[in-house]
């Protein structure tokens, strides 16, 4: 197969792992349409893992035709994809692989300076404990570099795009933020950044023990000063950021459950792309993305992009 140059420039290094299903194709779809400039066109590399034949089928027609079939099977993926970022204006190299496809995936991003990896992935809901499929969810157990699961068969494509970033007020949000500042041209000329900041709510007073006792009023301006005080210091600093950057900045401040209340959100805001920094921890269970992306995730057919922040004791999210 194709060798690729992996000299870093300013375009992104970007690994796009591919099957032919439509997920796999969407992702191929949404790299396409980028309308990246010469000077940061990205580098793709693009990967197809085949699963090994079983051990007696592979003694059976011999090491060299087990070989030359692997590479047919790669190769009828691996053209048309290339075909499709080529029709983008995009020069991709394509490899083959044999093995476990999750494995082999995180492994080269491992070895490559990857900054993004980018795939297809169908959903399963959060009680099956799948919620990206399980070569997906492997890898993001496996890696630490960024994923972006596109979880429709249908990618975005306008050229600029509306990207929300999940912040916490932490070192999460802060790596989702920075993430979205560095790689600019992935987001195309104007895009159009809304700062999501989640609060749980509050719940005060007390219930009156005898009809004549009264309730403490709440004094709701005050609640609303110290509410907004708490949103700002989260937000102020990163809409800064993005301010000097000359982002167009939007901001949703939400008094809700996080998870669900920032899926709720992207989905009828139409954003095409939700950011969200997240703790792992190499486990096949919700510790893998942290509490609130994995409920973000299982309620989200929006785009998302992980950030992986790696902690050695579990935290939340």
């Amino acid at each position: 197969m194709a060798a690729a140059n992996h000299i870093k420039g300013q375009g992104m290094n970007v690994l796009i792992p591919v099957d032919g299903s439509p997920c796999s194709n969407a992702a191929l779809a949404f790299m396409a349409v980028r309308p990246f400039k010469d000077a940061h066109r990205p580098q793709i590399d693009l990967l197809n893992v085949q699963r090994p034949l079983p051990p007696r089928a592979g003694r059976a027609v011999g090491a060299d035709w087990a070989r030359s079939w692997y590479e047919a099977e790669s190769r009828k993926v691996l053209k048309p994809a290339a075909l499709t970022l080529q029709q983008g204006g995009l020069d991709p190299a394509w490899y083959a692989r044999v093995g476990d496809p999750a494995v082999e995936i995180s492994e080269w991003a491992d070895r490559h300076p990857v900054d993004l990896i980018v795939m297809g992935s169908h959903g399963h809901t959060a009680l099956k404990g799948l919620i990206f499929g399980s070569v997906t969810q492997k890898v993001l157990a496996y890696s630490t570099v960024p994923v972006l699961a596109l979880r429709t068969q249908k990618a975005p494509s306008r050229a600029t795009l509306r990207v929300g970033i999940a912040l916490d007020g932490g070192e999460y949000g802060t790596a989702a933020s920075d993430y979205v500042l560095e790689h600019r041209p992935l987001w195309g000329p104007r895009p159009v950044v809304t700062l999501i900041h989640v609060r749980p709510p509050k719940h005060g007073g007390s219930l009156p023990r005898h009809e004549s006792t009264l309730v403490p009023t709440v004094d709701e301006a005050e609640v609303a000063r110290v509410e907004d005080a708490a949103f700002e210091q989260v937000l102020a600093p990163v809409r800064q950021k993005f301010e000097q950057a000359q982002f167009a900045v939007q901001e949703q401040r939400i008094v809700g459950q996080a998870g669900h209340a920032i899926a709720d959100f992207a989905r009828t805001a139409g954003l095409d792309i939700l950011v969200m920094g997240s703790h792992g921890r190499g486990s096949l269970t919700a510790a893998v993305l942290g509490s609130v992306a994995w409920r973000t995730a299982a309620t989200c057919a929006t785009p998302l992009l992980l950030i992986r922040k790696i902690t050695s004791a579990p935290t939340a999210d």
